[in-house]
């Protein structure tokens, strides 16, 4: 079995397989948090190639000793995103390494979109999807392959209120950048690309906005009532259900078969822990 923690395998996977044999043969590269820095170096694994991954410095223990138990070679950075970028180009421009962004990418969200056709599969009465976004592969990926299968399907995405880009992106119509964000939830803290971006635009339907108190609660909800292992950033759908901007917002009332997308479980548990007695 293989077990990465997150949804990030899929998209991760796809890319990696997309490589030619010249191009794989001197790796990936990519900066990352935690969960996508796992799913490449568990894909990279697979296929028998290097994986560098550049994780700042505040990542999640969790998360960086999960890319060292798939082989990733870590390579530290400052925690902004400059820093993260800068040093991945420099690893792949020195190691000929092939660049795989977390979220803006075509493989990537083209991997991720397998989550909505398997969804739909199961359940093909669903009239509403909430997904979590935050560089939005998931998200676009989750929406392409929905409203594909079922074009009246609705696609929600909820975000963290200290990392909202997304909303106000979605509110002026254009893309927002953050200088810095502040959530609990550390796997949505990036931004949208140009990529990703258009397809949360034109498809995604809203973006609900969550506080992290709230998505305190759903972790615990799902920890303590439905017995499910899961990191913040998985929880987020979960909490703008059960918020007052869904259940009072008119457009969300007529929700009858709702999906929520639970997207991982790589918590640092003396985090979550800590936070469940504030």
């Amino acid at each position: 079995m293989v077990i990465s923690g997150a949804f990030k395998f899929r998209g991760a996977l796809n890319a990696v397989l997309s490589l030619d044999e010249e191009e794989a043969a001197k790796g990936v590269v990519t900066h990352s948090s935690g969960n996508h820095a796992a799913a490449l170096s568990l894909a990279a694994q697979i296929r028998g190639i290097p994986a560098y991954v550049v994780v700042p410095k505040n990542a999640p223990k969790c998360k960086v000793e999960n890319v060292k138990r798939y082989g990733g070679q870590v390579i530290f950075s400052e925690s902004n995103m400059k820093s993260r970028e800068e040093t991945a180009i420099k690893v792949s421009l020195e190691r000929g390494a092939v660049l795989i962004p977390s979220s803006n990418d075509a493989r990537i969200i083209s991997g991720q979109g397998t989550l909505a056709l398997e969804f739909l599969e199961q359940v093909p009465e669903l009239d509403t999807l909430i997904v979590p976004i935050s560089g939005g592969g998931l998200t676009s990926g989750t929406v392409i392959g929905a409203k594909a299968k079922n074009p009246a399907i609705r696609v929600f995405a909820a975000e963290p209120k200290g990392a909202d880009d997304a909303a106000q992106s979605k509110a002026c119509g254009r893309l927002i950048t953050l200088s810095q964000t502040n959530t609990i939830a550390d796997g949505l803290r990036a931004s949208l690309g140009d990529l990703t971006w258009p397809i949360v635009r034109d498809l995604v339907d809203a973006v609900i906005t969550v506080e992290d108190k709230d998505i305190v609660e759903a972790t615990r909800y799902c920890y303590q009532i439905l017995k499910v292992a899961i990191e913040p950033s998985a929880a987020i759908g979960l909490a703008a259900v059960l918020s007052d901007n869904f259940k009072k917002n008119p457009i969300l009332s007529c929700s009858r078969n709702i999906g929520i997308v639970l997207s991982g479980g790589n918590a640092d548990l003396g985090v979550l822990f800590e936070s469940w007695k504030n």
